[in-house]
């Protein structure tokens, strides 16, 4: 089917016009299942709230598969006639430019056009370039947003604006809420020494979810000052209060981390609500931002395209990433962009026993995953291309070596058929010997409560040692190792049994049978490099999760269906694991 006939310029309007038919059909069911949050925490239905987290997650997958099924059956042989796609490209940019969030629609078009034709690096011809497109350029207008104005009193104002707040739910205490509501505005204020008067409050007006809280996200502002302002609702058997206000731009971008949860809200227009979230938290990537929304092809193209923007304007070289090299990854990063990039290795060396494809499908677990806070969100790639000059020898060395299967020398190029992209942290154990001895106790009573927050969502690290967990720039232990994780459900938790001699005590093995699946809790303290303060402090605060009762009782909960949260709030304030 040549493309210069009037045949080929009417398969041309059809490609086109069908891909923007499948991307509208894609985003009223994203928005259908969104909707249902506010019916999910009115009936206080958790299950439920993660069910529609991993439908909305797979959605974009299934549309776009399902979209190019159907243009290959519908084209036949022309599907690969790259002169007809260059015309598709062009009529499907023609037909877009009026709705929301165009860019939205160009990711979606470029998904399809790479997956057809296997496209390496990018295909400006039939793609829209990652670098090219800005989705928060042409905003015009604010998100639709709530303003209450100060009338002279904070409590009125916050009166009037939870007042408009609509759940089925009845409030528990209306009064009280608005109480607590003023009363740590005030105290932060105070506490920053801000005498300057708030002038009002902006929310956007649609509610944020997250499982099983509905969140107001919003700023105050005064004269010459913006504040951020998220109020964290929760709804019991008696209805529902505010849980906890969060003022602090710190407090409010770990809500919005990317170890979290996707929110579901429902925009009409995302990248609007994308510039008000950069204005409360403007050291948080845009990529993120869009991520952390629900749109997280959005994310992984504005990420593309920050990477593709570093790389033009500095001219430092990848290096490996700080930490302990891995067996089953080549970890690698670039020190002036805040990412670290991961490679599977060709073959993984003893004692490693788990495949590529196990590797793979853990790290799609713990997308679709509630991470609870604890779990980096690492972004899948495919088919990237880089200036080998751009890497350091050494690191250059060891892709050829250790990735030939995944990493391909093209001309002056690296490509890389396939990589993990995530935030970059400090490994755990090398933040604990550079660290004060306070900071250094915090981050290891963290560490204890990460494993405890993991195992409340069904998750068991399997590999605990320090260099598989990382601390953020918040002071939060994040674990990103995936290659041995796996659920708690599926494990079997053990007491180690007692020796029947003294020689069985001084062996170097085990003196009892282990199955795959056994895990022994006492043990994993002698695997862990605390110094003796550091190892007494775990022990005091969180001795239990080195025992096989505290795991089997996790499983029994996890079992019966209960489900446990793992609240976003900072610290001071954090309710750890009430069920729900």
């Amino acid at each position: 089917m040549a493309a210069n006939t009037d045949t080929g310029s009417d398969s041309a309007a059809q490609c086109s016009r069908h891909i923007v038919d499948a991307f509208a059909h894609y985003n009223a069911e994203f928005r259908a299942i969104t909707r249902r949050a506010p019916q999910r925490f009115d009936a206080r239905d958790w299950k439920g709230s993660q069910r529609d987290a991993v439908e909305r997650i797979e959605l974009y997958d299934r549309f776009v598969n399902q979209t190019i099924a159907e243009l290959r059956e519908r084209l036949g042989a022309a599907a690969g006639d790259r002169a007809l796609w260059r015309e598709v490209h062009g009529q499907f940019s023609a037909q877009i430019q009026e709705l929301p969030d165009p860019e939205f629609t160009k990711t979606f078009f470029s998904s399809i056009s790479r997956r057809m034709f296997g496209t390496v690096g990018v295909a400006p011809d039939i793609e829209f370039v990652a670098t090219e497109l800005d989705p928060l350029a042409n905003i015009r207008s604010p998100v639709g947003s709530n303003s209450y104005l100060n009338h002279g009193s904070l409590s009125l104002l916050f009166e009037d604006l939870l007042g408009d707040v609509r759940f089925r739910s009845p409030w528990r205490d209306l009064d009280k809420s608005i109480a607590h509501v003023t009363s740590e505005v005030h105290a932060y204020l105070s506490g920053r020494g801000e005498r300057r008067e708030v002038s009002k409050v902006e929310v956007i007006r649609p509610v944020f979810y997250q499982i099983s809280r509905a969140y107001l996200v919003g700023r105050i502002v005064g004269r010459e000052f913006v504040t951020p302002l998220v109020i964290a609702l929760k709804n019991t058997d008696g209805g529902v209060l505010v849980d906890a206000v969060m003022l602090a731009e710190d407090d409010v971008s770990i809500v919005f981390s990317f170890t979290r949860s996707y929110f579901h809200v429902d925009l009409e227009r995302v990248a609007e609500a994308v510039v008000f979230l950069k204005s409360i938290m403007p050291r948080k990537p845009v990529s993120e931002l869009f991520t952390v929304l629900g749109r997280a092809r959005q994310g992984k193209t504005e990420r593309y395209r920050e990477l593709m923007r570093n790389l033009d304007r500095t001219r430092d070289q990848f290096v490996h990433a700080a930490g302990e090299r891995g067996l089953v990854m080549v970890c690698f990063t670039l020190p002036s962009f805040d990412v670290v990039f991961k490679v599977i290795r060709d073959r993984f060396p003893y004692p490693k026993t788990v495949l590529r494809e196990e590797v793979v499908a853990k790290y799609q677990l713990v997308f679709i995953h509630d991470r609870a806070g604890r779990l980096v969100d690492a972004q899948e790639f495919r088919r990237l291309r880089f200036p080998s000059a751009r890497f350091a020898p050494e690191l250059l060395e060891e892709l050829r070596r250790e990735t030939a299967d995944t990493v391909h020398e093209d001309g002056a190029d690296l490509v890389f058929d396939h990589v993990y992209i995530e935030r970059r942290m400090t490994p755990l154990n090398l933040y604990l010997r550079a660290a004060a001895a306070a900071d250094a106790e915090r981050a290891v009573l963290d560490y204890g409560q990460c494993i405890r927050d993991l195992a409340y969502t069904n998750i068991f690290p399997g590999d605990l040692l320090l260099k598989n967990f990382g601390v953020t720039r918040h002071g939060r232990v994040i674990f990103y190792d995936y290659d041995e994780l796996c659920r708690v459900t599926d494990c079997n938790f053990r007491d180690v049994p007692p020796a029947t001699n003294a020689d069985d005590e001084m062996r170097g093995e085990a003196w009892f049978y282990v199955a795959d699946n056994d895990v022994f809790p006492e043990t994993f303290i002698n695997f862990l490099g605390f110094n003796d303060e550091q190892r007494a402090a775990l022990l005091h605060m969180h001795g239990e999760i080195l025992t096989a009762a505290f795991w089997r009782s996790v499983q029994q909960r996890l079992r019966e269906g209960e489900v446990v949260e793992v609240l976003p709030y900072h610290p001071h304030r954090v309710r750890v694991a009430s069920s729900l």
